[in-house]
């Protein structure tokens, strides 16, 4: 409930009052500053009126309070930023982009949330980044990997790997990782050495990565942080935002890697010798262009068989507050049509038949959720399948052939490049690709754009320069 409190001039006489709402209590449990307004009687009214009114304006006012409708000047960037990032997710911004603002807020609350909104300038930020540009910045958790026989203390134990991820609190493949070998995150194997009631020094070593952050990652810093001022200067709460005014690093030139069309068709010959759902989804990752979420994504009724194309509509994502969900495209222009060619549809129908067969198989046992690629474990069969899946069967494939590391979005890079080379214009591969400028296409692939170029000058060259033959003959005197 808001607390009132009145105002009074030298005399005793009422000239305002105070609006306070309680706003909760720190991290360290001390109490916030409340919200504060401030109401000023009409003098053209009668009391009853001023009372009734402030009554109202007091009852409006906490709401707005509950509801993270208010913000003022005198707020800190952290209490501030709170509230913008909710009203981002209010107004329908993506998940993944809020997932992401959050987790700026530690490092960022941890340098500028002390702030006032009012006393934020350039100088702030700058020094902020440049904290983000040194050695052991990173907040992220270390990688952990067994010293000793996971699974034959679990064995001892009378535990099975199932049963033992389900004591933990984690999953079966995290488990199986770290028995095998590999790698899991700090706080996966912190459960299990609580499972197996040993210190974690024991059982694991922990690879920590204290390297700076690179200009991208603080970039994109920068933009949340000016994502935050910009909606304080849009509120009038700022005369300006400050972010315009800082200097962020620049971001070093991207080069896309892209394969050489011997790799490819290494990759390819490789292919043949794989099941046919992975030999599907890697197909389609070349020929079609296409992110790892939006194949992973697909479903049977976007496939246009009587026009040989695909309609590219919703992305694949995962966040481990949602698991695996479905979310619209990147952007407007990732939403498109994609045509593919004979070959693939092909490709296509057999896998489809393949498709109905399992369904079958499976039984009641099969959820129907028209995904062309899906988990086929049982309980989950016909589910679809975790976004980093395709990740690591490219891992273990590569291993398996004793190929490069192959990373999914390298096969987009890998098409565009040959579009680019077989003299395809700027505005059909953007479309393509679904971005939402052209520019956007040739800034990621300038270096490629002028590799063609040579080569068109070498063509040139070879039609009119160089020719084969001698077409003109001298005429006889």
């Amino acid at each position: 409930m808001a607390y009132i409190q009145p105002r009074k001039d030298k005399d005793g006489n009422i000239i305002s009052y105070s609006v306070r709402v309680f706003k909760g209590y720190a991290p360290d449990g001390s109490q916030l500053k409340p919200y504060t307004a401030s109401f000023k009687p009409d003098p053209n009214k009668t009391d009853r009126q001023n009372e009734k009114a402030l009554n109202k304006f007091a009852v409006d006012f906490e709401e707005k309070c509950r509801s993270g409708l208010v913000a003022d000047s005198r707020q800190t960037f952290a209490e501030y930023a709170e509230y913008v990032i909710g009203l981002k997710e209010r107004a329908g911004a993506k998940h993944k982009t809020i997932m992401s603002y959050r987790s700026f807020m530690p490092l960022t609350v941890e340098s500028i949330g002390h702030l006032k909104l009012a006393d934020i300038r350039p100088q702030h930020l700058n020094n902020f980044y440049e904290t983000l540009s040194k050695n052991g910045i990173r907040r992220t958790q270390g990688r952990a990997t067994a010293k000793r026989d996971i699974k034959a203390m679990l064995k001892q134990r009378g535990l099975t790997i199932k049963k033992a991820a389900e004591l933990a609190g984690v999953g079966n493949n995290t488990l199986s990782t770290v028995c095998n070998g590999g790698n899991i995150a700090e706080s996966k194997a912190q459960a299990i050495a609580n499972l197996l009631e040993m210190p974690m020094s024991k059982l694991f070593n922990i690879k920590r990565d204290n390297t700076p952050l690179s200009n991208k990652t603080i970039l994109e810093y920068h933009h949340f942080i000016s994502v935050v001022l910009e909606q304080a200067d849009k509120e009038m709460l700022i005369p300006f935002n400050p972010a315009r005014k800082a200097t962020p690093p620049k971001q070093k030139p991207h080069t896309a890697n892209y394969f050489q069309i011997e790799d490819v068709e290494r990759i390819r010959d490789c292919l043949e010798l794989e099941p046919l759902k992975w030999r599907t989804f890697v197909h389609l990752l070349l020929i079609s262009g296409a992110r790892r979420g939006e194949i992973a994504g697909l479903k049977w009724d976007v496939i246009d068989w009587r026009n040989s194309r695909i309609h590219i509509q919703n992305n694949l994502l995962y966040a481990p507050d949602r698991g695996i969900y479905e979310e619209t495209t990147k952007t407007e222009e990732s939403d498109r049509f994609v045509t593919l060619p004979a070959e693939t549809m092909e490709l296509l129908k057999e896998y489809r038949k393949w498709y109905l067969i399992q369904a079958s198989n499976y039984g009641d046992q099969w959820h129907n959720t028209n995904y062309l690629f899906f988990q086929e474990k049982t309980g989950n069969a016909g589910k679809p399948m975790h976004p980093d899946t395709i990740n690591g069967y490219l891992d273990r494939f590569s291993e398996r052939y004793h190929l490069p590391h192959i990373n999914p979005h390298a096969f987009r890079h890998t098409m565009a490049s040959v579009l680019y080379f077989n003299k395809v214009d700027s505005i059909s591969i953007s479309k393509r690709l679904g971005h939402s400028k052209v520019s956007t296409t040739t800034d990621i692939y300038s270096h490629i754009m002028k590799e063609a170029d040579k080569q068109s000058a070498e063509c040139i060259a070879n039609v009119i320069l160089r020719p084969q033959t001698d077409t003109c003959e001298k005429k006889a005197e």
